[in-house]
């Protein structure tokens, strides 16, 4: 059935719809008010342009199409073992999550690698185009991380796709500017996270911070400990961003391509 349809148009597909409702959304419920949405967006929405081509230039395969060979191969962990398609989907889908939850926690412990992924805490505020700023060097790495866990598994195609929908999209949603009921946050945190329980982990506060890692499912940071409820300061009163990178300048798409390698103190 994979074969049949078009992975990527598919993704763009949901990404554009749910990039269209989320700033609607944020026009009726915004969480904060965003002075520097101006400055900000040109340069979020350059980079995913940027990155999405710089990964199709350097690791021309994509996960689905890694899938798609694993799977005429038959190598990988689910074409070794004798289980049903079912569970080898549901559990890709989640063991992926778990990947990228780990991944997340190295790229903050990792000083060079946190170099790369400070770029995407770097922004002073959040809405639906923080959900993709990230370096390009970091999408690169991240897609070639992937590769190897899709490979290892021998992750059904179709698990892959639904993965790749599901973190795009929660990634949007997450970091999305929205104001949500507080009984309907806590409700809806069992299953995906939320744009409250995210923002703590963009907090100025370092332990903040070095916390709620999950983009997609809640349960990798109750397991591992690495929950936080809600920011010291209450949702409302959380600081977004790095000390270090508060200037309006840094948002200029110059000073975002650079920054992982300037020497601009922010420890982590």
């Amino acid at each position: 059935m994979i074969a049949e349809i078009s992975p990527d148009s598919l993704r763009l597909a949901v990404f554009l719809g749910l990039l269209v409702t989320l700033i609607i959304a944020e026009v009726i419920l915004p969480w904060r008010d965003d002075q520097q949405r101006l400055m900000r967006w040109p340069s979020n929405f350059a980079i995913v342009v940027l990155s999405s081509l710089l990964a199709r230039l350097v690791v021309p395969v994509t996960a689905v199409a890694a899938a798609l060979m694993v799977q005429t191969k038959g190598t990988g962990l689910f074409h070794s073992v004798n289980v049903p398609f079912w569970l080898a989907l549901v559990a890709s889908v989640f063991l992926l999550d778990l990947a990228i939850y780990g991944q997340h926690v190295l790229f903050h412990k990792v000083p060079v690698l946190w170099r790369l992924h400070r770029m995407h805490h770097a922004d002073v505020m959040l809405d639906v185009s923080s959900g993709f700023r990230f370096h390009p060097f970091e999408i690169v790495l991240s897609l070639v991380i992937k590769l190897v866990v899709v490979t290892a598994l021998g992750a059904p195609p179709e698990a892959v796709l639904v993965f790749e929908i599901l973190l795009n999209a929660t990634s949007m949603f997450n970091h999305a500017n929205i104001r949500l009921p507080v009984a309907l946050d806590r409700l809806i945190r069992f299953v995906i996270v939320t744009p409250d329980m995210h923002r703590v982990h963009h907090s100025v506060v370092r332990h903040e911070t070095d916390s709620n890692y999950g983009f997609n499912l809640p349960w990798w940071d109750w397991l591992f400990g690495t929950y936080r409820n809600e920011p010291e300061a209450g949702r409302d009163g959380v600081v977004i961003g790095l000390e270090t990178f508060r200037d309006p300048a840094e948002s200029r798409i110059d000073r975002l391509l650079t920054q992982p390698f300037r020497n601009d103190s922010a420890p982590h």
